[in-house]
């Protein structure tokens, strides 16, 4: 076992979700990190631990940052899989077009991902995404214009929004943040 890799419990559970969430197989994502099966297979099950460098090329092949497979935090026992405190909430995503997200989730095992999401004052997403999930939004504060489907929307707080298997873009051309709460399935993260 290597020591600087990161202790969760939920790590392998993780990796297994996002995997299955990509619609990949254990041989696919084997033969992409030159690794065998039976490896991946002790990872997912947390019976092995995987290297800095295992996570970063596990980390690639699903298409999330690093960051996603590194900051599991410890949880006290009776907690874990029940209860994430905002101390502890895992950062997800780069941040560089202004929009910092945590994941409210205990994990990515369940059909659906909680994510909190602060879009920063005159930010936008530079590129539309259109993702195979189905995505609910709740506006807590601040001001999002959105364009969903082609359609264009402005929402604030308390509104709430949907995006179901259709190109979408956010922007915030606002002074201040916006914060939202989004459940997404299945988990993309």
């Amino acid at each position: 076992m290597n020591a600087q890799a990161p202790q969760s419990a939920t790590l392998g559970a993780d990796i297994r979700a996002l995997r299955k969430a990509r619609g990949l197989t254990l041989s696919e994502i084997a033969t992409r990190l030159d690794r065998s099966v039976g490896w991946l297979s002790q990872v997912e099950r947390d019976m092995s631990e995987p290297s800095i460098s295992d996570l970063r090329q596990i980390a690639g092949c699903l298409g999330v940052p690093m960051s996603m497979l590194f900051t599991h935090s410890a949880a006290p026992s009776d907690e874990q899989g029940y209860i994430v405190r905002a101390s502890a909430r895992r950062p997800m995503g780069s941040g560089e077009e202004g929009l910092i997200e945590e994941l409210l989730s205990p994990d990515l095992t369940d059909d659906f991902e909680m994510v909190h999401s602060t879009f920063q004052p005159l930010s936008k997403m530079q590129k539309p995404a259109n993702r195979p999930t189905q995505e609910v939004g709740y506006m807590i504060s601040g001001q999002l214009d959105l364009v969903i489907g082609g359609r264009s929307f402005s929402v604030g707080p308390g509104d709430s929004f949907r995006i179901k298997h259709e190109p979408y873009q956010w922007s915030n051309p606002y002074d201040v943040p916006a914060v939202a709460i989004w459940v997404i399935a299945p988990p993309v993260y």
